[in-house]
């Protein structure tokens, strides 16, 4: 999501993703670390231990519903909201 300030575009950070288990399918929100990647999650459904896929850098970026946001902000360009 992009919102203008004061005539500046903005693209917002999220720290929420729905991760959605590919062995499963079911889907969980969780809360993402501002500042670092979660390179390993147990799906609470089936206990699959989930891993990024190559070239991701963690379980967000390959099974969420929103990137990890540090790759939010890189996307960004730099310039970023936050919310939570």
């Amino acid at each position: 999501m992009k919102i203008a300030i004061g005539g500046l575009e903005r693209q917002m950070i999220t720290y929420e993703s729905v991760i959605r288990c590919p062995n499963c399918h079911g889907e969980r929100r969780e809360a993402m670390p501002p500042d670092a990647c979660r390179v390993l999650y147990t799906c609470t459904y089936c206990g699959v231990c989930l891993q990024p896929k190559p070239g991701d850098c963690c379980v967000f970026c390959s099974y969420g519903s929103q990137p990890c946001p540090p790759i939010q902000w890189e996307r960004a360009g730099g310039a970023q909201e936050h919310r939570e």
